[in-house]
């Protein structure tokens, strides 16, 4: 039976599985090279964290362009010109000879190529599937979570052999060779090769047929006017204040507790940890359960165990809010998307999640920058961790207001 072929949308999710590793592991290695940018530029922590806030605040806004952008050329050639914005920003700061360069360079240069690739990559998963949207995304986005323990550990040996500038090479050199390799096996969607999503119906024998029908869904400015939108938009934007802090300063903040450097970039590692499994674990369960209420038990989680860090200062316990913030975390970046998709169903939904994914711009540009200066002015993070527990509560609220997405057909 053709039904009992093998599918191809799981190739387009082990591609994405793959850039999203490459993307983020790069990204989230920024920890590991902290103290040495400090050292060679004479920087504040301050000045050092604002440069993963532009990164992060450029690539959630550019999804309003590369959505859209993907939506008409298709993701392959998005997210080719991601990848190559990323090494040529890795390049340009391994060279750097002034602050201001490695903020072009990682700052803009890794925020447009993360922002290029991400949207377009995670959307095309889900016009391949349906019923199993939540574990294909939840598998696509775990690349994430594989990406975050195996780089900052990485970078830092890269480091200790040869120094700062020459990791920097060698993680340009990755990310070009794995990330547009991986690029490359990225498809639009099932119905351009005569598919329908799930593999239900696997070498259609009216391949033109399918290919001719249009999308169904909402179009992206019925979409960006509707009820859902705006309470998916709040909660998210919300949320984004607490969501990087972790990222950016959990290794500071615990040297600053007297933890060994090369155990605290290990807590950054174990966020990743958390968040593999998080993506594996809880995309199958809201398939099941429901992705609304799956999404608000990810906030309240974030909630809480950003309390719990509040309280921490030894390694076992943070670690395990390293584990179990990036848990929640990781399911939440899982169901985003396969969230969204349900609401507004695929005909334009790389531009909408691009445009649902500028909410996240605002509070990361400003959460991990906001947690740098209150370090440097007060010497604690009790503040922006307080803020990080407010938003996601708000969050949760949001969503737990939704209305459940209406049924949708392939």
């Amino acid at each position: 039976m053709a039904a009992t072929r093998f599918f191809h949308g799981w190739i387009v999710v082990a591609a994405a599985h793959v850039v999203m590793g490459v993307i983020y592991g790069v990204t989230y290695s920024f920890a590991a090279f902290f103290a040495d940018l400090q050292a060679a530029f004479g920087a504040t922590r301050g000045d050092v964290s604002a440069i993963f806030s532009l990164s992060g605040f450029l690539y959630f806004a550019l999804g309003a362009l590369s959505g859209p952008l993907a939506d008409r050329f298709g993701p392959r050639p998005m997210a080719l010109v991601g990848i190559a914005l990323i090494a040529g920003g890795l390049l340009l700061a391994a060279g750097a000879r002034t602050l201001w360069q490695v903020y072009v360079g990682l700052g803009v240069g890794l925020g447009l190529g993360v922002g290029f690739a991400y949207v377009p990559a995670i959307a095309c998963v889900q016009r391949w599937f349906l019923r199993r949207r939540g574990s294909a995304s939840g598998i696509a986005v775990a690349g994430i979570g594989v990406g975050n323990p195996l780089f900052p550990p990485l970078a830092a040996w890269l480091i200790e052999l040869g120094g700062w500038r020459a990791a920097y090479w060698q993680l340009a050199l990755i990310a070009a060779a794995v990330g547009g390799g991986a690029a490359m096996f990225l498809a639009a969607s099932p119905q351009a090769r005569g598919l329908l999503p799930d593999g239900e119906r696997a070498g259609h024998p009216n391949a033109a047929r399918v290919v001719a029908l249009p999308l169904p869904g909402t179009s992206l400015s019925a979409a960006l006017r509707s009820r859902a939108f705006c309470l998916l938009y709040l909660g998210a934007l919300a949320n984004s204040f607490g969501l990087f802090v972790p990222m950016a300063h959990l290794a500071a903040y615990a040297g600053d507790h007297g933890i060994a450097d090369h155990r605290a970039v290990w807590l950054v590692s174990l966020i990743g940890i958390g968040s593999t499994v998080g993506r594996f674990a809880f995309g199958p369960i809201a398939d099941r359960l429901g992705r609304r209420r799956g999404m608000a038990l990810m906030f309240a989680g974030m909630a809480a165990m950003q309390l719990w860090w509040l309280g921490s200062s030894v390694f076992w316990a943070l670690g395990l809010f390293a584990l179990a913030f990036g848990a929640f975390y990781g399911g939440f970046v899982a169901l985003a998307p396969s969230l969204t998709a349900d609401y507004f169903g695929p005909r334009a939904i790389s531009g909408i999640i691009g445009v649902l994914y500028t909410s996240v711009a605002l509070g990361t540009g400003l959460g991990p920058l906001t947690a740098g200066v209150a370090f440097d002015l007060s010497g604690s993070y009790t503040a922006p961790i307080l803020i990080g527990v407010t938003g996601s509560v708000i969050a949760c609220v949001c969503y737990l207001a939704l209305k459940e997405p209406a049924p949708q057909r392939g």
